[in-house]
């Protein structure tokens, strides 16, 4: 995949609107222990003050389940990347989830999340779900609704029910994560 066309992916990815109640896309399957040197990988530390080419590296380290393809080249805005145990484990390096969503991820799926790494997620406005994901393959075609806590497998037809996230943290991803929450309402206004 050419810069060019990674570039055009990430302004796809920027642009994308997320209704918290329809997700909808492909999953895309990163497995166990995905760290946070997987997702933004150290040797682009150089391009952490720019974050649309530092996202063009997405994932670049992980291993997809069924495509030798790299992340980046394999997915579309809209899609969402299902994991297993641990998912953002590591150093605490705040790009990660901030290039995860800056791609046009609707949400992260994982059977655990590092503590971290979730809140870290939310503050820049990416939904995590954390759910069993066994029954999750690359490919599917899901549709999530947060508010009423579902991951529907439309590819399979199994619906999988999650603890919808705490009114919180809905409040703050409805708003585009925690920057864009403090801007709109100006200051932090959880009720």
């Amino acid at each position: 995949m050419s810069d060019a066309d990674l570039a055009s992916k990430v302004e796809r990815g920027k642009a994308i609107d997320r209704d918290l109640s329809t997700l909808q896309g492909s999953a895309w399957d990163v497995g166990d222990g995905v760290s946070t040197d997987l997702i933004a990988p150290g040797r682009y530390f150089d391009l952490r003050s720019d974050l649309d080419r530092l996202a063009e590296h997405t994932l670049e380290d992980a291993d997809l389940a069924t495509t030798d393809d790299r992340f980046m080249a394999a997915m579309e805005p809209g899609d969402f990347v299902v994991a297993g145990e641990n998912f953002g484990q590591g150093s605490s390096r705040e790009h990660a989830p901030a290039i995860i969503e800056r791609v046009g991820v609707s949400a992260v799926i994982a059977e655990s999340v590092a503590r971290i790494f979730y809140r870290n997620a939310v503050n820049v406005g990416l939904p995590i779900v954390t759910c069993d994901t066994s029954g999750i393959s690359e490919g599917d075609d899901l549709r999530v609704d947060l508010i009423d806590g579902v991951v529907e497998n439309r590819t399979t037809g199994e619906t999988i029910r999650v603890d919808p996230l705490p009114d919180v943290m809905m409040t703050i991803l409805q708003d585009g994560g925690l920057k864009a929450h403090v801007a709109a309402n100006d200051g932090l206004e959880l009720e």
